[in-house]
């Protein structure tokens, strides 16, 4: 029996992500939610991104776990909605360092760097790898994407 490519997507881990994170201004938003930024109107001033667009992002992302909404109110002001990192959106840090790394050597800017991650406590840099069960580390080359548990033959 032949499966469809919609059959094949509902199992792959990349294409149910893509629904949460697949738009390009989600990403944006999470970066900037990393640097802090909580509010719509920060979030708009920081990416220059159209309201309407803005408020379908947030929506996605809280929608898929990714942001949650909390109240606050300034002195004065109604109450309004800020967007903080869930923990599943905190676990985006790996996916967002991954994208810089790729970026800063196939895409770079001719400025260097715009973000550097660091230990928290000593402030020395780290980077991503893929470490064997036996903690080596190995290249990417030296690692096979092989069907998991959950695929489809094909």
């Amino acid at each position: 029996m032949s499966t469809t490519p919609r059959e094949r997507n509902a199992r792959c881990s990349v294409a149910r992500s893509l629904e949460i994170l697949g738009e390009k201004w989600t990403l944006l938003v999470v970066r900037e939610a990393f640097f802090g930024v909580t509010r719509f109107a920060d979030f708009r001033a920081r990416l220059g991104i159209a309201p309407d667009v803005l408020t379908a992002r947030l929506e996605t992302l809280v929608e898929g776990g990714v942001l949650e909404r909390q109240p606050y109110r300034d002195a004065g002001q109604r109450q309004r909605d800020e967007y903080v990192l869930t923990p599943a959106g905190a676990e985006l840090k790996t996916v967002m360092a991954a994208f810089v790394a790729w970026g800063d050597v196939h895409r770079p800017s001719g400025f260097g760097p715009s973000v550097a991650y660091v230990d928290r406590d000593t402030e020395a840099p780290v980077r991503l790898s893929f470490i064997a069960e036996d903690g080596r580390e190995l290249a990417p080359q030296e690692v096979a994407v092989v069907p998991g548990p959950g695929a489809l033959e094909s």
